[in-house]
């Protein structure tokens, strides 16, 4: 009787993982997300014959948990999307990368991905895909070095427009996951 319940409960779970890996129609890359830190090198003064007459360029690091307002005014937060689409365009990878690089360093750093549709269709309908948007970016957040705790996936649906009018302009602008600090 054991052997049974431990044969349907594999089976169980294999038919749940395909379940899930079929359900997702959004391409992102399983690869490994690389985090490379630059160590400073020690200068060496009696280096260089014209040390003193050159003027040298100093670089300074700066951290990113430091100057949190800094960052938040540098980095884009908005991901646009095609009509009747949840797949994040290659041009929006580094607005997530960027965000996802934010998240990586401040651990105690929380967003929530709002995912938005434009008026066309039904609210369920906006309700669901805005969702399938804010998942598919808060996934590629993940996957690039945020903490799932870290990121919430919120939809709006067609409830929140950034533009009003009956246009491809408007619409446009309205197909769109905003990443929201929480």
């Amino acid at each position: 009787m054991k052997l049974i319940r431990i044969a349907q409960t594999g089976l169980l779970a294999v038919a749940a993982s395909a379940l899930v890996a079929g359900c997702s129609s959004v391409k992102l890359d399983d690869k490994p997300v690389e985090v490379k830190t630059a160590t400073p090198k020690p200068v060496d003064p009696n280096a260089g014959a014209d040390a003193g007459k050159a003027s040298q360029s100093a670089v300074t690091t700066v951290e990113a948990g430091n100057n949190r307002a800094a960052q938040d005014t540098n980095i884009p937060r908005v991901v646009y999307f095609d009509f009747d689409s949840f797949v994040v365009k290659d041009e929006f990878r580094p607005t997530i990368d960027a965000n996802a690089k934010v998240l990586s360093v401040d651990r105690k750093r929380k967003v929530a991905v709002e995912g938005h549709t434009d008026e066309r269709g039904g609210s369920e309908y906006n309700l669901a895909l805005g969702q399938k948007r804010a998942e598919a970016v808060a996934k590629s957040l993940t996957l690039l070095g945020a903490d799932d705790k870290q990121v919430e996936a919120v939809s709006f649906g067609k409830e929140r427009p950034a533009a009003q009018g009956n246009d491809e302009a408007a619409w446009a602008k309205n197909r769109r996951a905003e990443i929201v600090n929480r």
